[in-house]
């Protein structure tokens, strides 16, 4: 039975704190996601505000990334479908490359992808302005840009950058955090503290509303000394609501009682088993980390060829995978997601694959496909 009172947000908070990485000591609770990342942008500009340093409005994301529906949060998103007919992104919300490895312009060498993203960084801060950018903001996956894994070293890269140049970090694990990749929180992965991180969806398991943003000492502090006697001006009705902490308290307890255990191992077995199907005709890439994974389609393996946009990959292949039984996200580009569950079986992992596998072969007799495969 779950128990909840004035008490239970309080010891939700100190168990994540306990958890987080680093000095991330402090927790301000919201409803979800959307509304974290919207909190973070507030307490950016609160923290420079602070410091005397108003000037500090200037803030950078990564294209394909997604930070939420907000308005606010869906201009730090750079995916168009968030901007079109609404006015985003703002002027002072600037955007480098991803990392995008399979589709680099770059070319595939993570250390030269790594490199470039140094160095674009380096030149959008030069270009707005050292002393006014305010923060970066960053996925530890790029979940709805298509689950976009960035090669190992580049997360660990541009935080000692953001470091070096004095700006905010921020990492968006809404989707990544709670063993989703592994670790209790993906930025764990590169052993790197950000100064704040967000979280939700797992942090109830999506049984209830709640997400976090948890931030670092020298951040709160420096708001802490700016607000003096004063409030912070900044809440939701609903934030630490005590029935969702509960939740997340028993939902904690449940990860931590063998359920992050299973997730790394069922992990290991999706991306083995994923792996096997780059020998088919239509797979171009097989992507991801722990239970987050993708697998990219293309009609031509040399050239990286997209399906062909008239057989509305999104819809045809999320019906027929539906149809045989597998619930994957499917994109427009022609990518299966994939985030099973924590608790999944050997076989259920299995299953996955050779369904998926089933969904490919299916698609290879299209005519359409045919037409157009090399």
């Amino acid at each position: 039975m779950l128990r909840s009172g004035v008490g239970t947000p309080i010891r939700l908070a100190a168990a994540l704190a306990d958890r987080a990485p680093g000095d991330l000591n402090h927790v301000y609770f919201t409803l979800g996601g959307s509304d974290a990342v919207d909190s973070t942008i507030r307490f950016v500009r609160y923290y420079w505000q602070a410091r005397g340093k108003p000037g500090r409005d200037q803030f950078i994301s990564v294209e394909q990334g997604y930070h939420g529906s907000t308005t606010m949060g869906a201009g730090l998103t750079a995916l168009p479908g968030f901007h079109d007919g609404f006015g985003v992104p703002y002027a002072w919300q600037h955007k480098i490359s991803s990392h995008y490895l399979y589709r680099n312009p770059r070319g595939d060498d993570p250390q030269a992808v790594i490199e470039a993203s140094v160095a674009e960084l380096r030149a959008k801060v030069a270009e707005i302005g050292e002393d006014r950018v305010a923060a970066f903001y960053v996925e530890p996956i790029q979940g709805s840009g298509g689950v976009l894994v960035p090669p190992p070293g580049w997360i660990k890269a541009m935080r000692d950058l953001c470091t070096e140049l004095g700006i905010l970090f921020v990492v968006d694990e809404v989707i990544t955090a709670f063993g989703r990749t592994g670790p209790i929180f993906a930025s764990a992965d590169e052993g790197i503290v950000p100064d704040l991180l967000t979280c939700a969806k797992g942090l109830t398991s999506g049984y209830v509303p709640m997400g976090a943003v948890l931030m670092s000492d020298h951040v709160y502090e420096v708001i802490a000394d700016g607000a003096g006697a004063k409030a912070v001006g900044h809440g939701f009705t609903y934030s630490a609501h005590p029935v969702s902490a509960a939740v997340a308290l028993e939902v904690l307890a449940l990860y931590e009682g063998g359920l992050f255990e299973n997730g790394i191992r069922a992990g290991k077995r999706l991306m083995a088993g994923l792996e096997t199907l780059r020998d088919h005709p239509l797979v171009g890439d097989v992507r991801g980390r722990g239970m987050l994974a993708a697998v990219e389609l293309v009609t031509d393996k040399a050239r990286k060829t997209p399906l062909p946009p008239e057989v509305q990959p999104a819809t045809r292949l999320f019906d027929r995978a539906w149809e045989q039984g597998l619930v994957v996200r499917s994109f427009p580009q022609g990518i299966f997601a994939y985030a099973p569950p924590l608790c999944c079986t050997e076989d259920e992992i299995d299953e996955i694959v050779a369904r998926t596998r089933k969904v490919l072969d299916i698609t290879l007799d299209d005519p359409e496909i045919r037409e157009v495969l090399r």
